[in-house]
């Protein structure tokens, strides 16, 4: 009995202390106290570990403890593991240490589509279509290995030296290089071009670390090619950090303007006003947006259409108006906790309805959109209309408690991505069939398109590309209900395959040049823009 109670002291102090030397939880108060709640949770730990009838994993029943108390919360309160939580930090700190190169996986053998501008492989000599084949002596391919557990030895320590070996086209032995890895950058901004004279064009993938810089660059490159006029493009855009939200929105409102706000039960009201960056606060702005653009993008958006600043285009927004606060563990997991609600300067939350615990119907939310008519035609939204607020400056009405809805709506046109189209993408016999012919056909390709001008004019899928597409599709039981859909279906499908081509010979930028001339809402934005 004495020894029980010393492990349960023991615990109880381990936890104590380790809660002091989170900075994270600093502020919380704990209560061990008899009858207190934390008491009995860790009572009900010790008793499981030490008493089950069976073997426990420890670590796995605090996490699936962790998890059970957050699933009855809000549906964007979340638990990641060590190994998720890094990835996720990645993708928005700007960055990660890596030998610098994209790729695919070719049947089971990783192809290099480009190399990272300036970065470790291009400084050695690999080339976009080498095959790495072995990294440190470990065979990758033909060993079916998975393609996280690759990444795992292509990433290391900044520093470190990768040996890497290499099958290129046209040389008859194997290659050898010893890459020494770098910081590599992610880049959250996907495209930043002159979309027509005097209009330009941004798009942004998510709001991380450093995309506030990467869209300072940007305005000041496209001003120097005579923007006057911009389209920011938020598609697809699922947040990020609200800091970098409230410094891109800087850039397009007046000093002091406020851009957002947030507010929770112990958390105080904090206001995020513009200060004095602000490199495009005269020209016309446009803003689009869809289903999918999230959280800092909603914040963006909502700041630009409450200060009355530009033009929303689009579809309605998700509808993320709650605030993520990160608790790290020192075995390098992570809780993301809903602290507050942010407010747009209006005053209105777009948080949309949820019941707490229920995350299916959360994620039910697109399908019934869809399902009502809401993607295709604006008479279908129902908003809340005891959510009424007004805009700031021409005082017109918006709507809060569910997304931001656009100033301008563009329905979502069901007919140019068809069932067919989807299937085939979802079993890979697109991309498979893609990165084949771009594997066989990019020195040709080079040598006969010296321009992306000349590129975008003359090109034209292959035939036989389409041929082995469709085959490898029959293969799997993939085909077209009738003639009509497959007809509806090839001018999507050769526009895809030619901007993926244009990605692989060139970059992003010339993906979305080809792609955005049959985005219906980036369409419509232009002719917005232009007063059509």
């Amino acid at each position: 009995m004495r020894k029980t109670k010393n492990i349960l002291i023991g615990a109880l102090l381990l936890l104590l202390a380790f809660f002091m030397v989170q900075p994270a939880c600093a502020q919380l108060r704990f209560n061990f106290g008899k009858g207190s709640p934390l008491r009995k949770l860790q009572m009900a730990e010790l008793a499981i570990s030490n008493l089950y009838v069976d073997t426990v994993n420890e670590n796995k029943l605090v996490e699936d403890g962790i998890r059970g108390m957050l699933e009855k919360l809000d549906p964007h309160s979340s638990y990641s593991p060590a190994s998720e939580a890094k990835s996720l930090e990645e993708g928005l700190n700007g960055g990660f240490d890596g030998i610098g190169v994209q790729f695919n996986m070719l049947q089971d053998t990783l192809v290099v589509i480009q190399t990272v501008v300036k970065g470790p492989s291009e400084k050695v000599g690999i080339l976009p279509g080498d095959r790495i084949v072995a990294v440190n002596d470990t065979a990758i391919a033909g060993v079916k290995m998975d393609k996280a557990e690759i990444m795992r030895r292509l990433r290391g320590r900044r520093g470190t030296v990768a040996h890497l070996k290499i099958i290129r086209r046209g040389v008859s032995h194997p290659l050898t290089f010893n890459v020494v890895r770098d910081k590599i950058p992610l880049k959250t901004l996907d495209a930043a071009y002159m979309i027509r004279p005097g209009v330009g064009y941004i798009r942004l993938s998510s709001f991380g670390m450093k995309s506030d810089e990467e869209v300072a660059v940007a305005l000041d490159s496209l001003k120097k090619q005579g923007m006057k006029d911009l389209i920011f493009d938020l598609q697809d855009n699922g947040g990020g950090y609200l800091q970098a939200a409230v410094a891109i929105a800087q850039e397009f409102l007046q000093p002091g303007d406020l851009i957002v706000y947030t507010q929770g039960r112990v958390s105080p009201r904090q206001d995020f006003n513009s200060g004095q960056r602000g490199r495009f606060r005269d020209g016309r702005l446009v803003v689009l947006i869809n289903e999918f653009s999230a959280s800092a993008a909603e914040i963006v958006t909502g700041s630009v259409q409450d200060q009355d600043r530009g033009t929303v285009v689009g579809r309605r927004s998700f509808g993320k108006g709650l605030v993520q606060r990160p608790i790290p563990f020192e075995d390098g997991s992570m809780m993301r906790l809903t602290v507050a609600h942010y407010y747009t300067p209006s005053g209105r939350c777009i948080q949309k309805p949820y019941k707490k615990g229920d995350l299916k119907d959360y994620e039910m939310d697109f399908d019934n959109r869809y399902k009502h008519g809401e993607l295709t035609n604006v008479d279908s939204i129902h908003l809340d209309k005891s959510h009424t607020y007004y805009t700031l400056r021409k005082h017109r009405p918006v709507y809060g408690g569910g997304g931001i809805m656009p100033d301008v709506f563009v329905p979502l046109d069901t007919l140019q991505y068809t069932a067919y189209h989807r299937k085939l993408m979802m079993s890979n016999v697109v991309m498979d069939n893609y990165l084949r012919y771009v594997d066989n056909s990019r020195k040709a390709l080079k040598k006969h398109y010296k321009t992306f001008e000349a590129f975008n004019s003359d090109y034209t899928v292959p035939d036989d590309l389409i041929a082995k597409i469709r085959e490898d599709g029959k293969k799997q039981k993939i085909e077209p209900k009738d003639d009509a859909e497959l007809q509806r279906t090839l001018p999507y499908l050769k526009l895809q395959l030619k901007a993926l081509v244009a990605r692989d010979l060139w970059d992003m930028n010339e993906y979305f040049k080809i792609m955005n001339e049959s985005n219906a809402i980036v369409q419509k934005g232009i002719q917005v823009i232009e007063g059509k």
